[in-house]
């Protein structure tokens, strides 16, 4: 059975004892077992509430036990999980709330009053429930009517997961219980994870990544997560050790401040940290430079896997093998329980080596766009091939690789270029820690390129040189006629660059 419910019954009647999810702040774990209790007691409570099946149930929460328990809890009944990013803007976080017809919403006492705040502008009533993420349970079991829970089935809706909105209004992916079980069982497979296996995670628990990859993945496997509230650089190395994790799950901004940090001790070269039970770091949710995948290699000696998903898939579409003699620096690898293909605009295949849009199609893809009709079926084929936006080729050995985004091309002088092509580049010069690349307009090129960039802590780069730099790396087409110097590079929750705010850094 793939419903939330069947692994969570499946591992509280063969392991109860067993940590599930482990909190480093309060240094608390939830077990199977008691994970299975908090859903059956969520269940009642919100039943008692007046909710039904089917009906939705928001959260506004960062990382936490209870953050997990009701994520998953709330499917356990078949109820849908409604996870709010807590990095949204308001204009954004209003249209949420008022788009996915939640009943409820949990939230701790620090974000009640903006969360308040924001549902002044929801014409229907939701009620607030103010909870304690690190709480040991949040119920009184004797208090609870003691209802039969509802069992969902496989295709019942489990999880309303809204797209970031970079270039407009969120998108609610409608994701069923057959959907995050796939992806999640993709994530075991690609991995060879076993119920031996613990990981850490550095993504909030209102992204895709954090839910599938790095929850429904250790449920699904009977495995456990180590989750904190937020995931620093200074305590990454402690946390692997402390709690001997088998993997991390980052994201490439995390790899390259670790790659470049001055600031770390050498405990980790004289073994005063056990890293003995790591086997790997996954890198997901945006592209990881061949540079910077190989400095850190280098530097730390742990390999790192690059994959590819997006909430559309539930998390994982690709993946590089575990093997380091099959996988290729820049390649996303190939596809996970997916099958995929790259398209033409008038739709027939390419060949190996033509760029054209990815395509995949499998049990992870959402069953559409909620009360959105017309762009699912821009998105979806009648015979369930997704459109990913993502422009990209397949070589001959059948691995992929992703060359930018449909709506980021940039088409300067009637020349396709891709960012990723010059953000490459730039991660190549010594001195930047990060650099995105994305079109301006021109009245001579139709395009031009202009360059955010990031340096590393105490280096400097002037303009000038950078330019310089890429004229020999890319020829003088390419090199951007613009360079941005910023203190950070705008991104979405999961650390994936938002190209087109860029843009604002002009004005």
């Amino acid at each position: 059975m793939r419903t939330i419910r069947h692994h969570i019954d499946r591992w509280a009647g063969r392991a109860p004892n067993r940590p599930y999810l482990v909190a480093p702040e309060p240094k608390r774990a939830l077990t199977f077992g008691e994970l299975q209790r908090e859903s059956v007691n969520l269940c009642r409570f919100l039943a008692a509430e007046g909710l039904e099946p089917g009906d939705k149930v928001a959260t506004y929460l960062h990382n936490g036990l209870q953050t997990a328990a009701i994520f998953l809890g709330a499917m356990y009944g078949g109820y849908v999980s409604v996870p709010l990013n807590l990095l949204a803007q308001s204009a954004q976080l209003e249209y949420v709330l008022e788009h996915c017809d939640a009943n409820v919403v949990f939230t701790t006492q620090d974000q009640a009053a903006q969360l308040s705040e924001r549902l002044k502008a929801v014409a229907r009533p939701i009620s607030i429930i103010v909870i304690d993420v690190d709480a040991a349970s949040l119920f009184i079991a004797q208090r609870l009517p003691q209802t039969r829970v509802h069992a969902p089935a496989e295709r019942d809706p489990a999880l309303l997961m809204y797209t970031s909105g970079t270039t407009g209004k969120p998108k609610g992916c409608m994701l069923t219980h057959r959907n995050i079980v796939s992806g999640g069982l993709y994530v075991k497979a690609a991995h060879r994870l076993t119920e031996r296996d613990r990981v850490l995670s550095s993504l909030p628990l209102y992204h895709i990544n954090g839910q599938i990859v790095a929850t429904v993945g250790p449920l699904v496997q009977g495995g456990s997560v180590v989750c904190p509230h937020r995931l620093s650089v200074s305590q990454f190395w402690d946390l692997l050790a402390e709690y001997q994790c088998t993997w991390f799950n980052v994201v490439p901004t995390i790899i390259s401040y670790l790659a470049s940090s001055t600031t770390l001790d050498d405990r980790i070269g004289e073994c005063a940290l056990d890293l003995s039970r790591v086997r790997f770091g996954r890198s997901a949710s945006a592209p990881l430079a061949p540079e910077l995948h190989r400095a850190f290699e280098q530097k730390f000696g742990f390999s790192i896997i690059e994959t590819f998903g997006m909430t559309e898939t539930c998390a994982p579409c690709f993946s590089n093998p575990l093997d380091k003699a099959g996988r290729k620096y820049g390649s996303v690898g190939r596809p996970v329980g997916n099958v995929a293909k790259a398209v033409r605009r008038d739709g027939s295949e390419c060949l190996p080596g033509q760029v054209g849009e990815l395509m995949v199609k499998g049990d992870n893809v959402m069953q559409g766009y909620y009360k959105s009709a017309e762009e699912t079926a821009k998105a979806l084929e009648p015979d369930g091939w997704l459109h990913t936006g993502d422009l990209g080729y397949m070589d001959e050995e059948g691995d992929y690789f992703v060359t930018g985004r449909l709506k980021e091309l940039i088409i300067k002088g009637g020349e396709n270029i891709a960012p990723r092509e010059i953000d490459d580049a730039l991660f190549r010069h010594p001195a930047v820690l990060e650099a995105a690349a994305v079109g301006i307009p021109d009245r001579h090129y139709g395009q031009e390129i202009l360059a955010g960039v990031v340096l590393k802590p105490g280096m400097q780069a002037s303009e000038t040189e950078l330019r310089t730099f890429c004229e020999k790396e890319l020829g003088r087409y390419k090199t951007p006629k613009v360079f941005c110097f910023l203190p950070e590079l705008p991104k979405g929750p999961s650390g994936k660059v938002q190209r087109l705010k860029l843009l604002d850094a002009m004005t």
